[in-house]
């Protein structure tokens, strides 16, 4: 697979791939020690946590997937997208990987795919990082009311198909402070070449729409994972999951602790790694 657009002085690892329903699922394994398992959200890939990798891996070992559809896995342009499948590949993938005491990192839909599993097999999980996710119905909330009428509308798979919606639009503009560099974006929207490889971007925005009963049942069985030691690392100036996101998450895992970051957007690994790194390496120690 020729990925020339692909910028390896910033992303310098070693690119494995496991088979999956017919299907090459890209991940990287860097380092030794203990597991730290990132999960992506969208429209990113394992690329977003390469700075957080790059400090973590002197000590730990870091596995990092990128879900079907995204980064450097096949996409498909007929395959179950659903964040529900999304969440059984990484099931297999950590049986058949046999990973334990994992401390499990997520972002973004990477909350609900990696939550999911986690309440599923607690007895796999030893600590959690959350950067700005959620896990319950946002169906009251009046930002995501706004928002559904967009997603109900019917040039939706326009835009995300022919124009890319998802990196070139939506992923700017959810940043803090330091916005991300042209060069840096590109490392986003060129993984997703034409238009039959757009379709996992689609299907996590109908997920917000058709998912939402299925976050609250994750939410109301949390009990399941909610004493394990958490970090939770917010960005602030999340134009999305804005802080009262923080506050739910507080609310439903006593045994936390928060890193706040002022002028976060929404990526912070991609914003602040440095000090969502040093935060990291803080708790895991």
């Amino acid at each position: 697979m020729a990925n020339h657009w692909l910028d390896k002085s910033t992303y310098p690892f070693t690119s494995n791939y496991f088979d999956i329903n017919g299907q090459r699922l890209h991940y990287i394994d860097e380092g030794q020690g203990e597991t730290v398992m990132f999960v992506h959200g969208t429209p990113s890939w394992s690329f977003d946590y390469r700075n957080v990798i790059k400090k973590l891996k002197a000590n730990f070992r870091c596995v990092a997937i990128d879900h079907i559809g995204f980064g450097l896995s096949n996409k498909p342009e007929y395959y179950d997208y659903s964040t529900r499948n999304h969440g059984k590949t990484l099931e297999k993938f950590v049986f058949e990987k046999n990973l334990d005491n994992i401390t499990l990192v997520v972002h973004d839909f990477g909350g609900a795919i990696g939550l999911s599993f986690a309440i599923q097999h607690p007895e796999k999980i030893k600590r959690l990082v959350v950067l700005n996710s959620w896990l319950w119905s946002s169906k009251s909330d009046p930002d995501f009311i706004k928002l559904s009428k967009l997603l109900k509308s019917p040039l939706l798979p326009f835009l995300y198909r022919y124009l890319n919606f998802s990196p070139r639009f939506i992923l700017p503009k959810s940043f803090g402070d330091r916005k991300i560099s042209k060069q840096t974006l590109k490392q986003y929207t060129k993984p997703f070449a034409n238009k039959t490889q757009r379709n996992g971007t689609l299907a996590f925005a109908r997920s917000l729409l058709n998912d939402q009963d299925w976050f609250e049942e994750l939410w109301n069985q949390r009990q399941a994972i909610s004493n394990k030691p958490t970090l939770f690392v917010w960005g602030m100036k999340d134009p999305v999951i804005k802080p009262h996101y923080l506050a739910k998450f507080q609310s439903g895992f006593p045994n936390a602790q928060t890193i706040q970051l002022e002028a976060s957007g929404h990526f912070p690994q991609e914003e602040q790694p440095e000090i969502v790194a040093k935060a990291i390496i803080e708790f895991l120690n």
